[in-house]
C-alpha cells in the first residue's frame, strides 16, 4: 500500500508531465501554424508558376515567388511596379477606412458611455436625496418617540402618585 507522501509525489509527477505536454502542444500550435501556412503558400506559388528559366535559384522553399516571367521586359516590369503600387495604395486606403470606422465606433461608444454615466449619476442623486429624506424622517420619528416615552413616564409617575398600580 502506498504511503500518502508517495501518492503526493506521484500526483505531482503526473501534474508536471501534463504541464510539459501542454506547453509542448502550445509551442507546436504557435510555431507550427505560421510555418504550415508559409510552406502551403510556397507550394501553391510553385504549382501555379510553370518552369522558370530566369536563372534564379531553384530552391524557393523560403522565398516568395512574385514573377516567373521574363525579368528583362521593361514594359512588364513597369506594369508590375504600377500593379504593386496600386495594391499598396489600395491597402493603405482600406486600412485608413478601417481605422476611421473604428475611430467613429469608438466615439459612438464613448458618447453612449457618457449618456449612461450621466443617467446613473442622476439616479444616484435621486437615491441620495431619498436617503437624506428618510434619515431626516427617522431622526424626527426617533425624537418624537423619545418625547412620547418621557410624556408616558410622566403620566405614569403622576398616576402612581394618585394611587394607581400596575396590577389593576
Amino acid at each position: 500500500m502506498a504511503r500518502p507522501s508517495d501518492r503526493r509525489l506521484f500526483n505531482q509527477g503526473i501534474l508536471k508531465l501534463a504541464m510539459v505536454l501542454a506547453g509542448f502542444c502550445l509551442a507546436c500550435c504557435i510555431v507550427g501554424s505560421p510555418l504550415y501556412r508559409h510552406f502551403k503558400q510556397n507550394s501553391r506559388a510553385q504549382a501555379s508558376c510553370g518552369s522558370c528559366d530566369c536563372g534564379c535559384d531553384s530552391d524557393t522553399s523560403f522565398s516568395i515567388v512574385l514573377d516567373c516571367g521574363n525579368h528583362h521586359d521593361p514594359d512588364m516590369e513597369e506594369e508590375m511596379r504600377k500593379g504593386r503600387l496600386a495594391l499598396l495604395a489600395e491597402e493603405l486606403h482600406l486600412q485608413k477606412n478601417v481605422s476611421d470606422d473604428r475611430l467613429e465606433r469608438t466615439k459612438e461608444l464613448t458618447m453612449e458611455v457618457r449618456k449612461s454615466s450621466s443617467q446613473y449619476r442622476k439616479e444616484v442623486e435621486k437615491c441620495s436625496i431619498g436617503i437624506e429624506t428618510c434619515e431626516a424622517a427617522r431622526a424626527k420619528a426617533e425624537a418624537a418617540l423619545v418625547d412620547e416615552l418621557k410624556l408616558s413616564a410622566l403620566w405614569e409617575r403622576r398616576a402612581c402618585e394618585l394611587g394607581w398600580s400596575h396590577g389593576m
